[in-house]
């Protein structure tokens, strides 16, 4: 991932570069720095989408985590009643694989609410953009 200073030198050198050109009716400077807004964007987009992407990796591993502490449990009671299993095995069981199916749908909402932040940067700086291209290309007075 590029760092804040490389990416303003080179957004600067841009700068310097478009600045030279002169078109009619169009401020170039300003055409530029809506695409810096664009790319700042993009970089939210990515650093949101990467934070979700953790948060699901965490969550799974507690979903691993808690899975398995209740089957080794459920073993160890098993183990403990001289090898027959217990009345209730079927029971916790059946818990453990609720429990497991809970923690799984969370997963599935934190997904989506990572995606949907994600999506929400990028719709709000396309419109940002639209309006600013709106004002770029008028005449000016």
């Amino acid at each position: 991932m590029m760092d804040s200073t490389n990416f303003n030198s080179i957004f600067a050198e841009y700068k310097k570069v478009v600045g030279q050109f002169k078109l009619p009716g169009i401020d170039v400077g300003a055409l530029l720095e809506s695409r810096r807004k664009d790319v700042e964007a993009i970089v939210e987009a990515n650093t949101t989408a990467l934070a979700g992407v953790q948060s699901l990796a965490q969550k799974q591993s507690e979903i691993l985590r808690t899975t398995l502490t209740e089957v080794q449990s459920l073993v160890s009671r098993v183990a403990q009643s001289g090898g027959q299993p217990a009345a209730n095995t079927g029971e916790v069981v059946q818990q453990a694989l609720n429990k497991a199916l809970v923690d799984m749908q969370e997963l599935a909402d934190t997904a989506y609410r990572a995606q949907a932040d994600s999506v929400a940067v990028v719709t709000k700086r396309v419109a940002e953009h639209v309006e600013e291209l709106k004002t770029l290309l008028q005449p000016k007075k």
